[in-house]
């Protein structure tokens, strides 16, 4: 009975680790695209100040 639970293991394990691959990766391309936005919305909004134009609403920024 010993030898049936180690290839279960056996089998199981190049699935999980390549779920935990992929969620490491999808998690990581996520945060990227967050951290890139909230960068790229901080310089437009210094750029709308340098030129003295109002701060871009809420509703619009996300668009």
């Amino acid at each position: 009975m010993d030898s049936y639970w180690t290839a279960v293991v056996w089998s199981l394990l190049p699935t999980v680790v390549v779920l935990g691959l992929f969620v490491y990766v999808l998690r990581s391309i996520l945060r990227m695209d967050r951290s890139e936005r909230r960068v790229y919305a901080k310089i437009e909004a210094e750029e709308r100040a340098k030129r003295g134009l109002p701060p871009v609403s809420g509703d619009a920024a996300g668009r």
